[in-house]
């Protein structure tokens, strides 16, 4: 890349090492409420308005009643039997972050796709600023499209790039760029 460069990390430049311990400990107790299935007293952890953002399919939601009403119920409803097993946890000042998967039961309607009754391994990957001892904002991946394989469903249609993995396609190389 020639010329100046975007800003980096703008969001944690003013990070306050001094909160570490305090976030830790509204992230574990979160994390404990949403694997007891808490939904109607689960703004013990968010404020009122807190941001939830979501890659594409599972949208954005502006405040902690959308989050109930447009996140959790929907998916409390497809997915029962539910554990959420953070593998990783980053603490950083105000800032933490997770990867990991749940486990679930496909046991309700998921994105068109029927209950089918099978156990299914969902990842995620969580990034949260907690402000005053509670969550302000929360970036959310989820693997949508690993979920909806386990299902039966391959959005991809076999041009996903595993087929190059296992030798199925020849990955396309980039051009060679001239000054």
């Amino acid at each position: 890349m020639k010329g100046s460069r975007p800003e980096q990390a703008a969001l944690t430049g003013g990070t306050d090492m001094s909160r570490t311990g305090d976030t830790r400990r509204v992230i574990e107790s979160m994390v404990d409420g949403l694997n007891d299935h808490r939904i109607d007293d689960i703004g013990e952890f968010f404020t009122e308005n807190f941001r939830w953002m979501g890659n594409f399919g599972c949208g954005t939601k502006h405040g902690l009643k959308a989050f109930q009403e447009n996140w959790q119920r929907p998916f409390q409803a497809a997915f029962t039997d539910k554990v959420c097993i953070d593998e990783a946890r980053l603490f950083m000042g105000e800032w933490a972050a997770a990867f990991g998967r749940q486990e679930a039961v496909h046991s309700g309607e998921f994105l068109g796709v029927p209950p089918t009754g099978r156990r299914v391994t969902i990842r995620y990957m969580d990034f949260w600023k907690v402000v005053d001892g509670r969550i302000v904002d929360n970036w959310v991946m989820v693997d949508f499209p690993g979920i909806l394989h386990q299902l039966g469903v391959d959005v991809f249609q076999g041009r996903g790039w595993e087929s190059y993995d296992r030798g199925e396609r020849i990955p396309p190389s980039p051009q060679e760029q001239k000054d």
